[in-house]
């Protein structure tokens, strides 16, 4: 059910602690107004049988309009984010490279360090494919100038 979020919470470490003694009995279930949209969702099977295929189709787009660029792609398989080595490009750390891409060249991407406790640098970032075609090729397009 890609984008389906029930809720999520960012705070200071000690409220995080205790919203985790909360979390560890919530996690099993879901609200009663989610369950029946879920279910609604789930009695036509054709959309979640077809997603898979969906985002393959999405996947190769990127990949291929990526072809050729300077950016490295590393495999996406089961997902719908492709991650890319930029050391080619560039030897900025990874949230100043994303942000010069958003910024400059008006594709957003995410460092994969912020997925780190200590912020480790690969020289890789991530693009979510999980957009609309013509999204999807005016990045490729601004993208492959780079």
């Amino acid at each position: 059910m890609t984008g389906w979020k029930v809720g999520y919470v960012a705070a200071p470490a000690a409220l995080s602690a205790e919203f985790r003694k909360v979390h560890q009995y919530n996690v099993f279930t879901v609200n009663t107004p989610m369950q029946h949209g879920l279910a609604g969702y789930m009695a036509d099977p054709a959309p979640y049988l077809e997603l898979p295929a969906f985002y393959q189709r999405k996947r190769d787009l990127f990949r291929a309009g990526l072809e050729g660029s300077r950016f490295e792609l590393l495999p996406a398989d089961g997902t719908y984010f492709q991650c890319v080595k930029y050391t080619a490009i560039s030897a900025a750390p990874e949230a100043e490279f994303a942000e010069w891409l958003t910024s400059e060249i008006k594709v957003a991407a995410i460092p994969v360090s912020a997925f780190y406790q200590r912020g480790q640098e690969s020289g890789i970032v991530r693009f979510c494919f999980a957009k609309q075609d013509d999204t999807l090729r005016q990045a490729l397009h601004r993208l492959a100038r780079i």
